[in-house]
């Protein structure tokens, strides 16, 4: 049986939970590490220059956002289509996708770093900048800028890794790079004492390794997708149904860089650069809990992405509970530690010279409050990524905007002029309950859909067989 012919079975007839686990393990290992690279940026920043430079990485952070943004436009908008058409036995299909896509990434992220470039500082003050965060900010997000085609195409052309079923290596990429940024941090800021800058160039260095990792698999013997001269010519029906499928992750990346801004301007009026700071750990920490249930969304895309594509509805509906379950264990976990030990973790990020005192009291009290309902959000993180998966973009945008968008950024502007800095904090769970309830009555209707859609095909199977 050929390399096509295995995954096939693998796929569609292997265990529901034991694919989960070999899919999501890996992803979520990647995941993970992939955080280090802004976490540790801010752990060795915030103990070599204290809560300023950790509050000027996250002032800069509604850009590194929009950037991957577009990443998870092509990346995930082509990987969940690609994977559809390797479903409906379609590969020469899903290689053009993964042709056009490599295209679309490059592009785009050069058009990005040219246009970040020329307008860093107006950006920078727009997302809330103060006079004393602001040369640290430029310092850090102008090399951050020049690594945009490196991270767009690592990170974009990794979820095809994973779509073609090698999650090992999908992992593997993120090691490389995450490991690889770790040591160059250490060396850069505390040996060649460049401070901020130190720490971006040893995140891009650490991308442009990733990518040419990425490069170098697509165009060798290990993979079933080739990356083909022939497909980079970007074809306009392949790039429209990529924008569309991949629009739901990039509208919930492009909202986090909108929220973010009105967030730090916010949290600047309300609470200085404190608040800004604690706001940054606080962002470091989420990303901490969270990013394992990207992994298991990422785990479980292929499998129900392709499950529906063969119209093995019951597949899908149990790789959807079961990644369900795995998030939502992960977020209580997470729940449990934040609001238990929120001071030891503010502690990581800090260091002797910082106002200790003043920033634990602000930013634990606001990790408490802003994460106050993370248990149902694996929930709604994952059955979005459900409507992803299964090529419904409409439903997915909607769902990944009502998190981030619809709730979010009017709670953000109305519940500071009544409760101030505790409305901030407020915003995050009164988004995550509103958002959740949203999910679950799309969900609800989608599952109605798939029990008539099972009801058919066991009724045509009747049919064909008298």
């Amino acid at each position: 049986m050929d390399v096509k012919g295995r995954r096939s079975k693998m796929l569609g007839e292997e265990a529901v939970g034991k694919l989960l686990i070999r899919f999501s393990i890996p992803a979520i290992v990647g995941m993970m590490v992939n955080a280090l690279y802004n976490i540790v940026d801010r752990i060795f920043i915030g103990k070599d220059m204290g809560s300023i430079g950790i509050g000027a990485i996250f002032v800069g952070s509604p850009v590194a956002l929009i950037l991957m943004a577009f990443g998870m436009l092509i990346g995930i908008g082509g990987n969940s289509l690609s994977s559809i058409r390797l479903g409906q036995n379609r590969k020469d299909e899903a290689e053009s996708i993964l042709g056009n896509a490599f295209t679309l990434l490059v592009i785009i992220s050069l058009i990005l770093t040219i246009s970040g470039l020329i307008f860093i500082e107006p950006l920078l003050r727009l997302f809330g900048a103060s006079k004393d965060i602001l040369p640290h900010s430029v310092a850090y997000l102008s090399i951050i800028l020049i690594g945009s085609p490196f991270q767009s195409v690592g990170f974009g052309l990794n979820n095809f890794i994973r779509g073609e079923g090698n999650p090992k290596i999908a992992m593997n990429t993120m090691l490389i790079g995450a490991i690889l940024n770790i040591i160059l941090d250490y060396i850069f800021i505390f040996k060649f004492n460049m401070g901020i800058k130190g720490a971006a160039w040893a995140t891009i260095i650490s991308q442009a390794v990733s990518a040419a990792w990425v490069i170098n698999y697509f165009s060798g013997n290990r993979s079933m997708l080739k990356l083909r001269k022939k497909n980079l010519a970007l074809k306009t029906d392949i790039v429209k149904d990529i924008l569309s499928i991949g629009f739901a992750p990039f509208s919930m990346q492009l909202a986090a860089s909108m929220v973010t801004a009105i967030l730090n301007n916010t949290l600047s009026t309300y609470g200085g650069d404190v608040a800004i700071s604690s706001m940054g750990v606080i962002h470091s920490i989420t990303m901490l809990i969270l990013m394992p249930v990207f992994g298991i969304n990422q785990g479980a895309q292929p499998i129900i992405g392709f499950n529906y594509g063969a119209q093995q509805y019951d597949r899908v509906t149990d790789a959807l509970k079961k990644a369900i379950i795995a998030a939502t264990s992960v977020v209580g976990l997470g729940f449990i530690l934040t609001q238990t030990m929120p001071a030891q973790l503010f502690k990581l990020f800090l260091n002797e010279g910082d106002d200790i005192v003043n920033i634990l009291e602000v930013g634990t009290r606001g990790l408490r409050i802003y994460l106050a309902l993370l248990p149902i959000v694996g929930f709604q993180i994952v059955s979005s990524n459900y409507f992803q998966a299964t090529g419904k973009p409409r439903q997915a945008a909607l769902l990944s905007l009502s998190r981030q968008v619809l709730v979010l950024i009017p709670a953000l502007i109305i519940l500071p002029r009544f409760f101030e800095l505790t409305g901030v904090w407020a915003a995050g769970p009164v988004s995550d309950l509103v958002a959740s309830t949203l999910t679950a009555i799309f969900l609800v209707g989608d599952f109605k859909n798939l029990k008539e859609e099972r009801r058919m095909i066991k009724n045509r199977v009747v049919e064909e067989n008298r």
